[in-house]
């Protein structure tokens, strides 16, 4: 008796599962339009960021390019002038 119970039951499953398959055919389509819009429009608002930091690093270049080239001088400068360091020995 459970056995016909069993595959009872596995057959009214695929009954209703073949009987909802569109709907769910259907909703997954469209959440799968939805999820591809949003990628779009993800990876422009992206793009549109990048373009942004780019223009604003390329209109302060004048500033940023100069004080990187300073500092880079002055780490530089340090370490020539200071003391030699002792060589390491590898065991």
């Amino acid at each position: 008796m459970k056995t016909f119970l069993k595959i009872f039951l596995v057959a009214v499953l695929l009954i209703v599962a073949i009987k909802l398959s569109p709907v769910v055919f259907v909703a997954a389509v469209i959440g799968l339009a939805v999820a591809a819009l949003l990628g779009v429009l993800g990876l422009s608002l992206i793009a549109a960021l990048l373009a942004v930091v780019l223009a604003l690093a390329a209109a302060l270049a004048p500033i940023w390019i100069p004080v990187l080239a300073i500092i880079g001088a002055i780490s530089l400068f340090k370490k020539l002038n200071g003391r030699p360091q002792p060589p390491v020995i590898a065991a």
